[in-house]
């Protein structure tokens, strides 16, 4: 029997918060004590990327008011996201800055990388190029915007 086979759980109370087991074997050497390993590391990744969707709309909110203040904004809903439960609010943003926020948070949220660089420093660009400039100018639009009223948190986040 192998260490994999062996760490398996006997108990019924240890098996039932368990993964299934595949031919009499665990799914994972270190058994429970990997899988509550494995659910805190989803946990502190999901609240990471909850705080960069939360920002990313920020910033995109504080753009299209600054950059587009004669355009109608609606409230952005998404197929794929809950936006309002992400945010705390219904964003009301333009058109085009709807598509970029559609644009930025899938790509968010398929990102790879973990821990994930800042976009401008990672060795690979998801968004699609059109998406990667407006974004762009949208945070040294925003950075600036929200560094000069006060706001030095999203600055950290930038920075960090």
């Amino acid at each position: 029997m192998t260490a994999a086979q062996t760490a398996a759980p006997t108990s019924p109370a240890s098996q039932a918060s368990h993964a299934d087991t595949v031919d009499g074997e665990s799914c994972c050497p270190t058994c429970a004590a990997g899988h509550e390993k494995t659910d805190l590391a989803a946990n502190t990744r999901a609240a990471h990327v909850r705080r960069d969707l939360k920002t990313l709309t920020r910033f995109i909110e504080v753009a299209c008011k600054g950059r587009h203040p004669q355009r109608t904004r609606t409230a952005a809903t998404l197929r794929s996201h809950n936006v309002a439960a992400i945010v705390g609010h219904e964003p009301q943003l333009c058109p085009d800055c709807q598509k970029l926020l559609a644009h930025a948070f899938v790509k968010r949220t398929a990102c790879r990388m973990d821990p994930k660089p800042q976009c401008k420093h990672c060795p690979n660009h998801c968004y699609h190029p059109r998406y990667r400039a407006e974004i762009r100018e949208v945070m040294k639009f925003s950075g600036k915007h929200l560094l000069l009223r006060g706001r030095v948190d999203y600055l950290l986040h930038l920075l960090f």
